[in-house]
């Protein structure tokens, strides 16, 4: 991670959802590594929650929260893979402004390392969508580390050189 120091960090607003038929609260062991990390990075955990793999309620809920002003990010795990029921894909196509093609590129070689070709199983992608950044991840352990520690933890602080994610909010809704 390329920090500098001289620049402020500045603490986001992450949503964070689960696609999932079988996961609750009480096993949601992906989405509790997501929220450590979020926590970790010094952000705040602005909402979390489970959804079924249902397009429709992924979307809604997505909606949601891209219209609350008050997040800035939302980090989905699950729903990423290629069964008739993993819809998460689907959902953002939805919602989306605009797609963000190298986060799917750059988790898939990042994951590359760890699962070898498995990892081309993987929808995992990111939007835009009204002004929110929406990130989503496959449901597994290991992939939201991956996915976390190897993009959005760099992407998502402030200090990170040359260019962040953050640094673009406020001109993310420029017409």
């Amino acid at each position: 991670m390329a920090i500098d120091p001289s620049r402020t960090f500045k603490p986001i607003n992450i949503a964070l959802l689960t696609v999932s038929d079988t996961r609750g609260p009480e096993d949601d062991t992906s989405g509790d590594i997501l929220a450590g990390r979020i926590a970790g990075a010094g952000h705040t955990l602005a909402a979390r929650a489970i959804e079924k793999d249902d397009a429709a309620r992924i979307a809604e809920r997505l909606n949601t929260w891209i219209d609350d002003r008050a997040i800035d990010a939302v980090v989905i795990t699950g729903g990423t893979g290629l069964t008739g029921r993993d819809v998460t894909p689907e959902a953002l196509d939805r919602v989306k402004t605009r797609d963000i093609p190298g986060f799917g590129e750059l988790f898939r070689w990042i994951s590359y390392k760890t699962i070898g070709t498995s990892t081309i199983q993987s929808r995992a992608c990111a939007v835009v969508a009204r002004g929110t950044y929406i990130f989503a991840l496959p449901g597994s352990n290991g992939a939201v580390k991956d996915g976390w520690d190897g993009i959005l933890a760099e992407q998502l602080d402030s200090r990170n050189r040359p260019c962040n994610f953050v640094e673009l909010m406020p001109r993310l809704l420029e017409v």
